[in-house]
């Protein structure tokens, strides 16, 4: 494994950077700042970056939609706007919250999103339809940060009241709350197996918590300052921070310990975020820049685990491997490649019914493989309706007499 190294360095914002977040794709880096603007930047050299203006006041929070064709931002002026990130930039604005708007995020099927703000509630909204759905209320103080899990039943959210609450979305109830931060929470998001979740405190630590239990899993206290973000590397073993120390570390869940300290930004790191296949991840700061890092972890081959949508049985298995703070490294792991390879081959002869097993398995595989193609298929079509709707509203609105 290599250290992570810089990528790349944007410059364009003309105060603190707040958010960062990347496309589907990996070609687009969306920035939000105090400079009330959005920066959609390329990854790919020399191409311009866009610039949007359109909020009155700090941008506090970006997400780009699951097929990437809608970018979503949150703002101290209480307003949320979807932009096409296209040269044109067109938005259009959602107004519900009362307050200053803290975190937005997009479900996985892009229908719906969530928000979180300052007015001390977690709204949840249709992306189509373009209205505001229902409210949760149960935080006594500003909400920071509220996402949905990935199988989209669940939503997370931190809050000033120092809990962080997972609420069920079909009922709407909080099913449960961690209260073990001794500050602020700035930031909760779902490990990428939806079974646990990790929340970041102004009380400098980070915690990691199963879903499933509510045990405690992990419990980091590696900063000297409040720890504004984090970021799950999409292979579920890595965890990224940024902290108002003005470092960015990196964690390896597996064995519960610090892999990296990266010093790049001139006073507090203010967030941080893995790209969807994990290759690059991105940081902002107070210093009005953006970093792209590559991260260079050891991953296999991670790119083609993502195009095989794993059924959900896998999926709910994969947190097990998370260990207790301070627990043994797993057997195997320390034992040499060669003493793995001088071990006898025995022959494998695999029974019939194991082999008409695997074939079924392989085939529901293909369904779903197809399925989920599908599915983005009709979340790309349902999309360009909406940019179709946006542009033709620009039109309209271009039009009417003043």
């Amino acid at each position: 494994m290599e250290d992570p190294s810089l990528e790349r360095h944007f410059k364009g914002h003309r105060d603190a950077v707040t958010c960062v977040d990347f496309s589907l794709n990996t070609k687009q880096l969306a920035s939000g700042s105090m400079d009330s603007c959005l920066m959609v930047w390329h990854m790919k050299p020399q191409s311009r970056a866009y610039r949007f203006a359109g909020h009155k006041d700090t941008v506090t929070c970006v997400n780009f939609s699951p097929s990437g064709h809608l970018l979503a931002s949150g703002s101290r002026d209480k307003t949320v706007r979807i932009w096409v990130p296209n040269v044109k930039g067109e938005s259009t604005v959602f107004r519900a919250h009362t307050a200053t708007v803290r975190s937005i995020h997009f479900c996985s099927d892009g229908q719906s999103f969530v928000t979180a703000s300052d007015d001390k509630t977690v709204k949840v909204w249709s992306t189509h339809r373009q209205k505001f759905l229902f409210s949760l209320s149960q935080h006594i103080n500003w909400v920071r940060c509220a996402k949905f899990s990935p199988d989209g039943r669940l939503i997370v959210s931190a809050s000033d009241d120092k809990t962080v609450k997972v609420w069920d979305k079909t009922s709407r109830e909080c099913v449960h709350s961690y209260c073990e931060h001794g500050s602020f929470v700035t930031y909760v998001d779902f490990h990428p197996s939806g079974t646990c979740i990790a929340a970041a405190g102004m009380d400098n630590t980070v915690k990691v918590w199963d879903v499933r239990t509510h045990r405690l899993l992990q419990h980091y206290q590696l900063h000297s300052a409040a720890v504004n973000a984090l970021s799950f590397h999409p292979s579920g073993s890595y965890l990224v921070t940024a902290s108002s120390d003005s470092t960015l570390k990196i964690l390896d869940l597996m064995e519960g310990r610090l892999l990296y300290t990266l010093h790049g930004h001139q006073g507090p790191a203010t967030t941080v975020a893995f790209s969807r296949t994990g290759e690059y991840f991105a940081s902002g700061g107070s210093d009005e820049q953006v970093m792209v890092w590559k991260s260079n972890f050891d991953v296999v081959n991670y790119g083609e685990v993502l195009r095989v949508q794993r059924p959900p049985a896998t999926l709910a298995s994969s947190s097990r491997t998370l260990p207790e703070v301070d627990s043994p490294v797993p057997p195997g792991r320390g034992r040499s490649q060669e003493s793995m390879q001088s071990q006898p081959q025995e022959p494998v002869s695999i029974p019939q019914t194991l082999t008409s097993t695997l074939e079924h398995i392989v085939g529901q595989l293909d369904v779903l493989t197809q399925t989920v193609s599908l599915l983005e298929q009709r979340l790309t079509l349902t999309e360009d309706k909406l940019k179709q709707c946006l542009e033709n509203q620009q039109l309209i609105m271009q039009r009417a007499p003043p």
